[in-house]
């Protein structure tokens, strides 16, 4: 890891297992993953936890130098849980993979919206729920893990004044992907990205999966 990024400083002096591990043997491996997360990731902050986690879904602790965070997203999607905001996602994957309990947020998928703008307009059905979505966007969090089109699509929307809470964009690919994220990080909205064409559903889930507990353990006064 660069220098800059380096941070293996431990301050937090948790491992912070998984609340979706349920059993003896579930609950073990989030411990023992998150042990070597730790480690190899650095535990100074929050920040510092949705990087483990996202480097656990994927299996690689070069993950971690690849997120971006930009305008505070934590706070954000923490004050947005609290609010109840909607989670809105691009695909059906990235709905079923985010935590349902510990809080009271809807989750709607873009799919189940717009099919009649997306065979008018020929445009990609993500796209086109983002579109037919736009009156619930402002003050929900948007989690984006497949689609760059939904993305630009989303980025477009909040240079025209819609304005989310928090933004996490991580869509995979060689089309659109990288171009999409360069562009969300350049907007004034709270985000977490993957840098270049890396990242997909479980980066995605992984980070508001975590923005959940880390909801949750502030709620509970942890």
């Amino acid at each position: 890891m660069s220098k800059e990024s380096s941070r293996r400083e431990d301050t937090t002096g948790s491992t912070h297992t998984d609340q979706g591990a349920l059993t003896r043997e579930g609950v073990e491996i989030s411990r023992q993953s998150r042990m070597m997360a730790r480690e190899m990731v650095g535990n100074k902050n929050a920040d510092d936890r949705i990087r483990q986690r996202c480097s656990v879904a994927v299996g690689d602790f070069s993950m971690a130098d690849l997120l971006r965070f930009s305008h505070n997203p934590l706070p954000a999607g923490i004050g947005a849980l609290a609010r109840e905001s909607p989670i809105i996602t691009d695909i059906r994957m990235v709905q079923v993979g985010i935590q349902k309990k510990g809080h009271h947020s809807p989750l709607l998928c873009a799919l189940d919206f717009g099919s009649d703008i997306a065979f008018s307009r020929g445009i990609t059905r993500t796209s086109a729920g983002f579109l037919s979505l736009r009156d619930k966007i402002t003050d929900a969090i948007v989690v984006i893990g497949n689609a760059p089109s939904a993305l630009l699509s989303l980025c477009a929307m909040v240079e025209e004044g819609v304005k989310p809470a928090l933004i996490i964009g991580t869509p995979v690919g060689f089309v659109n992907a990288r171009e999409s994220k360069e562009l969300l990080r350049t907007l004034p909205i709270p985000s977490i990205s993957t840098e270049g064409t890396r990242g997909g559903t479980p980066v995605a889930v992984a980070a508001m999966n975590e923005i959940i507990e880390i909801f949750c353990e502030e709620s509970h006064g942890h």
